[in-house]
């Protein structure tokens, strides 16, 4: 599930030239759906704080997926009340994923990080997504993880010390870039070789022969086969 207590973005880097989220944010600005008001403003939402512990069920969030927890429109005293609720809730776990962990780490240079809370940084290319994974490699986590995804370029030889879980992905939507099959391999090799779990999300909009169509009939196998693998959840 998801839980947005916070909404709205800035772009960072080319991974954000196509924001789903952004335009998610317009079309539920125009239906006039709460908390889209300021459409993709960053705007926070502390009536959402509480969603999490109404749910007993043990259950996977995705923090923020329609903003970014560490932006810096987001000030660290109401990043405190979203860590409250993840740390008042320990049956379930939180995956936060932030463009800017620089921020981050300063957030929990000071801070302990919850238990269920698993904290990752998107990598999608070299120049932007690749410096991203040593702040995240400085906090100490239980789950560090990389979200190659969308996957723009091969992003070399990825030092993956004490990062848990990678996560590829193509590009969907209308103006999706395509995902060379080759970057996809390279990048679950690594894996492969450094003992990380590896999940192969989707294709996006174009398939693995390059070609554009719908993304459920592009599918999410990689030279066969599915690749699920997470860390242990608890």
């Amino acid at each position: 599930m998801t839980w947005n207590p916070v909404t709205g973005c800035t772009k960072v880097s080319p991974g954000c030239k196509f924001c789903y989220a952004e335009t998610l944010a317009k079309r539920l600005q125009a239906m006039g759906t709460k908390g889209y008001d300021n459409g993709f403003a960053v705007s926070l939402l502390p009536e959402r704080l509480e969603q999490p512990k109404r749910r007993k069920t043990p259950t996977i969030w995705f923090v923020n997926s329609m903003s970014d927890l560490f932006h810096d429109k987001v000030p660290f005293a109401y990043v405190d009340q979203v860590m409250e609720t993840i740390a008042e809730t320990p049956q379930h776990i939180y995956q936060i994923l932030t463009k800017r962990p620089k921020v981050m780490a300063k957030y929990f240079s000071k801070r302990p990080v919850p238990h269920n809370a698993w904290l990752g940084v998107t990598v999608e290319d070299k120049r932007y997504g690749v410096p991203r994974i040593a702040p995240l490699q400085s906090i100490d986590a239980k789950v560090r993880f990389l979200s190659v995804e969308p996957l723009l370029e091969d992003v070399g030889d990825l030092n993956l010390d004490g990062i848990h879980w990678v996560i590829v992905g193509g590009e969907s939507g209308v103006k999706a870039r395509p995902m060379n099959p080759s970057w996809a391999r390279k990048v679950r090799d690594q894996c492969a070789k450094d003992n990380v779990a590896f999940f192969f999300k989707q294709w996006g909009a174009h398939g693995d022969d390059g070609l554009r169509r719908a993304k459920g009939h592009n599918g999410r196998l990689l030279d066969g086969a599915v690749h699920d693998a997470m860390p242990e959840l608890q």
